[in-house]
């Protein structure tokens, strides 16, 4: 089954996602900041990435661009899930890497949809 790295620095967050894609057979791994995140997708090679914004030190759109850039994690479609929710942001979300971006609170079915969307997971 598909594997999912969710990288957001709230348990709360990252407990709901967790339990809404368990719950269809994914097999979920997380990271509670943009440099863990980082470093956990390139060992663990996820076939997915659930990428918050808003974090301490390294956020989510700069992760974003590191593993869109770094040829051993480049091929790993990244959906930014985040609180910012202006135009502005979203378009800044897909310019560093990312091939979604999700507003919180993301429903069950809106994540499942877009996840689909981007092909074999």
């Amino acid at each position: 089954m598909a594997k999912v790295l969710i990288v957001d620095d709230s348990p709360t967050e990252t407990y709901k996602l967790t339990s809404m894609l368990e719950k269809h057979g994914y097999v979920v791994s997380s990271a509670s900041s943009g440099a863990d995140g980082v470093a956990k997708a390139k060992v663990e090679r996820p076939d997915l990435v659930l990428m918050d914004v808003v974090m301490p030190g390294l956020n989510g759109f700069q992760a974003t661009r590191q593993l869109s850039k770094a040829p051993e994690t480049s091929h790993i479609p990244i959906i930014i899930v985040t609180t910012k929710d202006q135009e502005t942001d979203r378009v800044w979300g897909m310019r560093q890497g990312a091939k979604a971006y999700l507003t919180k609170p993301v429903d069950e079915p809106q994540l499942l949809k877009t996840i689909s969307s981007l092909g074999q997971l």
